[in-house]
């Protein structure tokens, strides 16, 4: 696993992001920038890399994940229900592949995020 920050607007998110290929293919791209976009409780970004589908990507998700979604190509976060929800669980519009998890989910924060908002996703510094 490799610590991630993601920053968007006046807000920081400590991720993991897990030793998969689709893991592999996000940390080979930061940092880099890009502009926020919500669809429910979710916050979606274009990012520059290219994934396939892996053999457990799926579109239910847990509250905290992160996600490839390969028709964008978008890096996703998920913390609640999305327009695509049937429960209180968290949907893709189709499926992803979880490539990590948020730290913490601040429901508080992550609801105030705006699309349109500036977001930059680099590797977190180590502490000495």
């Amino acid at each position: 696993m490799t610590n991630i920050l993601i920053q968007i607007g006046q807000f920081e998110f400590p991720a993991v992001v897990d030793d998969t290929p689709t893991g592999q293919a996000i940390l080979d791209i930061i940092p880099f920038n890009s502009s926020a976009n919500t669809w429910g409780d979710e916050i979606y970004f274009h990012i520059p890399a290219q994934a396939e589908l892996e053999s457990q990507a799926k579109a239910t998700v847990a509250v905290g994940d992160l996600a490839y979604w390969p028709t964008m190509p978008a890096f996703c976060i998920f913390f609640g229900p999305t327009p695509a929800s049937v429960t209180e669980q968290p949907q893709a519009a189709s499926s992803v592949n979880v490539f990590g998890r948020l730290k913490e989910v601040d429901l508080n924060r992550l609801r105030q995020i705006q699309g349109g908002e500036e977001v930059t996703v680099k590797k977190a510094r180590r502490l000495s």
